[in-house]
């Protein structure tokens, strides 16, 4: 059974529950299964020897979700081939297409944690209550350590960006 922890989060202002442990810098980053597409999945060890941004997001079709994901994609085109930017929530695979291609992502990867919420319950973001996976974002080096964690407390605010990045330019 995964750990709970009532009251982690709140959305609306609403608490909630996020299953899974809750991370720390200096923490070695747990491995995941996830999909890239409905048949290809994805792992941890698939990004090796990068330093990686993971932005962690409920639904893409939502406006700070849709705003938080075009800011990664921006930003990582400016960070170079050293730096593997990962967007990450429940939704199916198709949907996630979708939104690239209209909001023409092309610098980042979308994961989908839709089959098997490896990846909400080993980082600490699978909302209970919702099974989605809540907003949050980690830094790992090359080494899988974790280097800067922010876990939004409120599902409806952004994160902070500049944080995030400064973490990621402090690694290369």
């Amino acid at each position: 059974m995964s750990e709970e922890r009532p009251g982690a989060a709140t959305v609306g202002g609403n608490p909630i529950t996020l299953i899974g442990p809750e991370l720390k810098p200096g923490d070695q980053a747990p491995d995941f299964r996830i999909n890239k597409d409905l048949t290809t999945e994805a792992a941890l060890s698939d990004y090796d020897g990068k330093v990686k941004l993971i932005s962690v997001v409920p639904s893409l079709d939502t406006k700070v979700c849709d705003a938080q994901t075009r800011r990664f994609n921006e930003e990582a085109a400016k960070l170079g081939d050293h730096v593997a930017v990962l967007t990450i929530s429940v939704d199916l695979p198709f949907a996630q297409s979708r939104f690239c291609s209209v909001a023409g992502i092309k610098n980042l990867d979308t994961l989908s944690d839709y089959k098997f919420r490896s990846f909400g319950k080993s980082y600490g973001v699978l909302i209970k209550e919702l099974q989605l996976d809540m907003r949050s974002i980690f830094v790992l080096d090359q080494q899988n350590t974790i280097r800067y964690v922010e876990y939004v407390k409120e599902m409806t605010e952004h994160p902070d960006y500049d944080a995030a990045l400064k973490a990621v330019r402090s690694i290369l």
